[in-house]
């Protein structure tokens, strides 16, 4: 249970500072963090949980984290469903207080409330075989550098750092392409509130980040100098 609440915490500090940074503040230019801010915003809720519950329930936050972990061979079965659950759950309460903090001011449109898209709801117009290559390729390329900064044999303490890291990179590069998610659960919170054409779009937000996950799980599996 302990895990399961720090996954809930954790995951709604990742939609609150990530998706939050970018309904209450991208939305005004003269705030200035555009596209740049937004990411190194989801990057500091990595870094920031990883250490502050890493060491309870591994700071996964992410249903395709856990997915590639367990086909990496570093997760129990078991424990697979709570802590997807645990995460969509808390993705859903980050998800809803940006709504309560940002529906108090008057004049309030929900608008794409930060939910991703592709087509007509891409920043960029980009299309649906565009998002689904993208959002695929950026989660293998995440849960590679998971399983390679988590592995026994690399640097003590550092994991963190660069897992967070890979985070911004992630969003400098794909923000125009999906909005970024590499999360069904990031999508899953906004699009609940966003409806219509975002519940429409969120089968492609967890089909596509959870093929990457399986694909790099078993691919660095066997590059994996050894077994953890």
């Amino acid at each position: 249970m302990k895990k399961l609440i720090a996954e809930f915490i954790g995951t709604l500090w990742l939609v609150l500072g990530g998706c939050g940074s970018a309904v209450l503040a991208a939305a005004y230019p003269e705030l200035g963090i555009g596209f740049t801010g937004v990411s190194i915003a989801f990057g500091l809720t990595v870094v920031t949980m990883a250490y502050a519950i890493g060491h309870i329930s591994g700071c996964h936050l992410n249903p395709a984290v856990s997915i590639g972990l367990f086909f990496g061979g570093r997760f129990n079965k078991k424990e697979l469903l709570p802590y997807i659950v645990a995460q969509v759950l808390g993705a859903i309460a980050g998800a809803g207080i940006i709504y309560l903090i940002a529906s108090g001011k008057p004049g309030f449109e929900m608008g794409g409330f930060a939910a991703n898209g592709y087509g007509e709801h891409s920043p960029g117009g980009y299309g649906m075989l565009a998002a689904l290559v993208t959002e695929v390729v950026m989660t293998f390329m995440f849960l590679i550098i998971i399983l390679g900064a988590t592995h026994s044999k690399a640097p003590k303490g550092l994991a963190g750092l660069a897992i967070g890291l890979a985070l911004v990179l992630i969003h400098l590069i794909s923000i125009p392409v999906t909005n970024t998610s590499v999360n069904p659960a990031r999508s899953t919170s906004q699009a609940l509130f966003a409806g219509g054409w975002a519940l429409k779009q969120l089968w492609l937000f967890w089909v596509a980040p959870i093929t990457g996950a399986i694909l790099a799980g078993i691919v660095y599996k066997k590059l994996s100098p050894e077994k953890e």
